[in-house]
């Protein structure tokens, strides 16, 4: 294999690298510890290849990392980067955005993604108080950050009703303390609106699923003007294309739930007609 040359300093520099994810500085700890206990850099470097490799096919490494394996591989081609053209472009008429939280991203993006008018969904962070929020400081539940997807959609094919219609079915309306298995204030559900249309089409949407008594427990999702949204790093992008197998398994566990919900609101509305 045709090595670029590769330094210790690049190892040090990802391992400081707030963006570098827990499991990817392990890998990178190890290696190190192996170069400083005398072994052979090649032997190291080819080691830490291997190791990473199964995330690299699937484009699933942070950004930095993703180029140093480039490297580490000794592979000319860039890891593919998702298209953030569209969140970066000025709206063309009858273009809209909308922003919903809704727990863990990942989750969040194919139900949206697959319907006529929609133009991108992207994955991102939004609600928060730091700039150029990273994963890693998301996740740690501080920065007021919550997971988000924006979806930018021709409001000629869909509507936003439609959207929100779409939301209600993703989420447990009822759980402020994340969403299923993903807990942490990160992962609440959150409806963000841009303008006051959008807002009273949320709320009468809020209200009809109140006024529905579909679930045993009031509904919390608050209503919130939309602050900045921040696209979250590549490797989440698209994350059901990348990650079938883990995605369909999130999923499935996330559909199962949601549908109990609904039977357990369903048996306490019987019982009460009764």
């Amino acid at each position: 294999m045709k090595r670029a040359n590769i330094t210790l300093d690049e190892i040090y520099n990802l391992l400081l690298n707030t963006a570098t994810r827990e499991w990817e500085r392990t890998q990178l700890l190890k290696c190190k510890s192996e170069i400083e206990n005398g072994t052979n850099n090649e032997q190291a470097f080819s080691e830490l290849e291997y190791r990473l490799r199964p995330l690299a096919v699937r484009n699933n490494l942070t950004p930095d990392v993703a180029e140093f394996y480039t490297k580490l591989s000794g592979k000319n081609q860039k890891i593919e980067s998702f298209d953030l053209t569209k969140h970066f472009e000025k709206d063309a008429p009858g273009v809209e955005r909308a922003i919903f939280a809704g727990g863990c991203f990942w989750c969040m993006v194919e139900p949206f993604e697959a319907r006529p008018g929609i133009i991108a969904v992207i994955s991102g962070y939004t609600g928060g108080q730091v700039d150029n929020p990273t994963y890693e400081i998301v996740s740690r539940g501080t920065s007021g950050h919550v997971e988000a997807v924006e979806i930018i959609y021709d409001s000629k094919l869909i509507s936003y009703e439609t959207l929100v219609g779409i939301y209600w079915q993703l989420i447990d309306p009822t759980d402020d303390g994340g969403q299923i298995n993903d807990r942490g204030a990160n992962y609440k559900p959150i409806i963000f609106v841009n303008n006051d249309e959008k807002k009273e089409v949320a709320n009468k949407s809020r209200k009809e699923l109140e006024q529905s008594r579909k679930y045993s427990k009031p509904i919390i999702v608050p209503i919130r003007n939309a602050e900045k949204f921040w696209p979250a790093e590549n490797y989440h992008q698209d994350f059901y294309k990348k990650n079938r197998v883990r995605y369909w398994r999130i999923e499935n566990s996330r559909r199962q739930y949601l549908a109990y919900l609904k039977v357990k609101g369903w048996i306490k509305r019987k019982f009460s007609r009764e």
